[in-house]
């Protein structure tokens, strides 16, 4: 086999030739050219009349080992009809104003799904910055252009992407799994450009949306979404109980600090908050001695484990006749933040009632927000939400890669 021909196995691109090879220092500089003999387009892909050639570029391609492999080619400049100018000709190995080839770049987006852009810049041997454009390019090429269609059922919440209230809105679809759009922001501007980019007809095809009592949130869907179902998140609204739960114990530890009730409500946080079935047998002993010595905070927990057992109905009937009853008995409690709680509750008792309908939850848009989460910190931070963005769909939004990589057979 003749080395031009083991190299072009290598690079392996289809529509190659391989003139020459030369190698410097740690570096292998391989002379290729098109197999195409009339020049295209680089940006509509149509074969177009030559207008002149540029002096040699060099494409980065994935290396040998610690050899360094670059493609070289005088590119062809055309005089495209369709584009109405002259561009510079489409090459088979690479993306059309890039610099590294398809493989080096899917490779890098690869680790950067995976590992920290500084880790990245160690393997593929490129600048911090080219790993943020490789990734837009990859995300660019590779997001579903169809992914806003034929939604049935979203999901929003906001992700706090940085210090001072910056935030990103995210909106996930449910029946694919998967974040279909993101953008900086949490008001209801932020959700409206949402449902602008929609359009009208998509719109009308959204049966519900799952999202916390956030007002601006709500303002949007109403607006623009009319018929839809919005469904508050459950474990949004049983939050509201531990909150309130929470609260009457630290009012109660300050008013009977230095007593018998005040010691026995001493590190009782977890033991109060905590699932019943996930209690350790000192935690149960603690909630012993404070349903005999507190009866208020005994009653706020009785509170917080009703809500969440009421939330547990599959019947929808039976589900609202124990929410409304619960919504009773908190009004009536003589616990303040409580009070409060039934009071929120009852004011957003539609979409509350609608979970015992569809049984939606925003557990999938959490999940998506911790490994947002995840990717913000593996970073040590964004300054810009446009990146994080990036990010979020090459990890989130239904790309699949599939780099350059030994497989076993």
């Amino acid at each position: 086999m003749r080395f031009t021909t083991l190299l072009r196995q290598m690079i392996g691109v289809v529509d190659l030739f391989v003139r020459s090879a030369e190698f410097l220092e740690k570096d292998l500089i391989v002379d290729v050219a098109p197999r195409w003999q009339k020049p295209r387009c680089g940006e509509c892909g149509k074969p177009a009349p030559k207008y002149d050639r540029r002096p040699d570029r060099f494409w980065r391609h994935l290396g040998f080992g610690r050899l360094r492999v670059f493609l070289s080619y005088a590119p062809r400049r055309v005089s495209c009809a369709r584009c109405a100018g002259v561009r510079v000709e489409r090459v088979p190995w690479a993306p059309h104003g890039s610099r590294f080839t398809w493989e080096f770049e899917e490779l890098t987006a690869y680790l950067a799904q995976i590992t920290d852009k500084s880790k990245v810049t160690e393997l593929m041997g490129i600048a911090w910055r080219t790993v943020g454009r490789v990734v837009d390019r990859v995300v660019e090429r590779n997001l579903d252009a169809e992914r806003l269609d034929e939604l049935r059922s979203i999901g929003v919440d906001e992700f706090s992407y940085r210090k001072r209230h910056r935030y990103l809105t995210t909106v996930v679809d449910h029946d694919r799994r998967r974040v279909v759009w993101a953008a900086p922001g949490r008001s209801a501007e932020t959700l409206k450009a949402f449902f602008n980019e929609l359009g009208h007809d998509r719109c009308a095809k959204l049966e519900s949306v799952t999202m916390d009592m956030a007002g601006g949130y709500i303002k949007a869907v109403r607006e623009q979404l009319p018929d839809a179902t919005i469904i508050f998140d459950r474990f949004h609204v049983q939050r509201l109980a531990s909150d309130a739960l929470d609260e009457v114990r630290r009012i109660q530890l300050r008013e009977t600090r230095g007593t018998e009730q005040g010691r026995e409500l001493f590190k009782s946080r977890y033991a109060l908050l905590k699932n019943p079935w996930n209690l350790r047998l000192d935690e149960k002993q603690k909630l012993r001695d404070l349903q005999r010595t507190n009866a208020q905070i005994y009653r706020a927990y009785l509170l917080k484990e009703t809500l969440a057992a009421a939330m547990d109905y599959r019947q929808p009937k039976r589900g609202e006749r124990a929410l409304r009853e619960w919504l009773a008995w908190a009004s009536r409690s003589k616990l303040k933040p409580f009070v409060r709680v039934a009071r929120t509750i009852r004011k957003h008792l539609d979409g509350v009632l609608a979970y015992f309908q569809n049984r939606e939850t925003n557990g999938i848009v959490e999940g998506f927000n911790n490994k947002l989460r995840m990717i913000a910190r593996r970073a040590f931070g964004f300054h810009s939400p446009a990146p994080l963005i990036s990010m979020l769909h090459l990890c989130c939004g239904g790309i699949t890669l599939d780099p350059p990589l030994p497989k076993p057979t």
